[in-house]
C-alpha cells in the first residue's frame, strides 16, 4: 500500500487530470489528509467498515451535515482512484442535507458599502460582483478583454462546471472602469491584478469584510450574487434568465430566490391584520 504523501499526491494528481477547481483539489486532499490520519491513530484499514466508523466520529464532533457529505464525496473519490475499489457509500447512512435560504442584503445596504469603499480598483471589483452577479472565483479570472461594454456584456470564461457564459455589464460602471484601464499599468491580460499577478479569493474576502463594517455585518463576496439575483428577481426579471445570468445548470437551483423575493411576500396579508385588536 502507497504510504500518505504517495496517495495524495496521487489524488491530487487525478483530480487535476479530470479538470476539478483548484478549491475542489484543496478540500479532497485535504479531507482525505484527515481521514488518513485517523485511520493511522486507530490502526485500520481503508475499506467500507473503517468509513463507516470514521462517518460515526464525524456525527460525535458535531460537523455540520453538508461538511460530513462532502468528506464522504471526497474519501469516495479516494477509493476509486487511487485504492481502485467501489464502495457504495449510499448504504452508510448520511446525516440531511442542511436547508438554509442564501443570507441577502438590501440595495441600501449595498449602496453604503460601496460608496464607503475609497480605492478606486477595489470598489470597481466589489461594484462588478453585485451588478452581474460573478462568482469571487470568476472575477479574479476576468480579462480586460472578456469585458464588451458597447454590448453591456462580460464573457465569463470556463466558470464552474466548465462552462462559458454570457452576463451583463451595468452602464453606470463605464467611466469608472474606463478610468481604471486608462490609470493602471498591467503586467499581464488580467483585469485585476494584486502583488502576486492575480487576486487571492482571500483578498477580496479582506476587501469585502472590511467594507461592510459600514452596515455592522459581515459580507461575503457570495452574498453580493444572491443579493444580485434576488434584486433582479423583485424587479420583475424572468426566473429563467436570471438562470443563465448566474449560469446554473438547473433551475431548481434559481428558485431559492423565490423564497425570499420580498414581491412575493408583500401580497401577501397576515391573518393578524384582519383583526380588531
Amino acid at each position: 500500500m502507497l504510504n500518505k504523501p504517495d496517495i495524495l499526491q496521487k489524488l491530487l494528481e487525478e483530480l487535476q487530470l479530470r479538470g476539478f477547481s483548484a478549491q475542489t483539489n484543496k478540500s479532497y486532499v485535504y479531507n482525505c489528509s484527515k481521514f488518513l490520519n485517523w485511520l493511522e491513530v486507530n490502526s485500520l484499514n481503508p475499506d467500507k467498515t473503517s468509513v463507516r466508523e470514521y462517518s460515526l466520529f464525524l456525527n460525535t464532533k458535531n460537523y455540520d451535515p453538508n461538511t460530513i457529505r462532502q468528506i464522504r464525496a471526497s474519501i469516495e473519490f479516494m477509493f476509486k482512484a487511487i485504492f481502485n475499489q467501489v464502495i457504495d457509500l449510499k448504504v452508510i447512512p448520511l446525516p440531511k442535507k442542511k436547508k438554509t435560504l442564501p443570507k441577502v442584503l438590501s440595495t441600501e445596504e449595498i449602496e453604503k458599502i460601496i460608496n464607503y469603499i475609497k480605492n478606486p480598483k477595489h470598489k470597481l471589483m466589489v461594484s462588478l460582483m453585485y451588478a452581474t452577479g460573478i462568482r469571487v472565483s470568476e472575477l479574479i479570472n476576468l480579462k480586460k478583454e472578456d469585458i464588451n461594454p458597447e454590448r453591456k456584456a462580460i464573457l465569463i470564461e470556463q466558470g464552474k462546471g466548465k462552462k462559458d457564459r454570457i452576463t451583463l455589464f451595468p452602464n453606470k460602471l463605464n467611466s469608472d472602469l474606463l478610468n481604471y484601464l486608462c490609470k493602471t499599468k498591467f503586467s499581464s491580460d488580467l483585469l485585476f491584478e494584486g502583488r502576486n499577478r492575480k487576486y487571492s479569493i482571500k483578498s477580496i474576502q479582506k476587501i469585502l469584510e472590511k467594507a461592510s463594517k459600514i452596515i455592522n455585518k459581515k459580507v461575503t463576496p457570495h452574498m453580493l450574487r444572491h443579493s444580485f439575483a434576488t434584486h433582479l428577481l423583485e424587479s420583475g426579471t424572468d426566473i429563467r434568465y436570471i438562470q443563465q445570468l448566474l449560469g446554473h445548470s438547473r433551475l431548481e437551483t434559481t428558485q431559492i430566490y423565490t423564497h425570499i423575493a420580498k414581491s412575493n411576500l408583500e401580497n401577501i396579508k397576515s391573518p393578524l391584520d384582519n383583526l380588531k385588536i
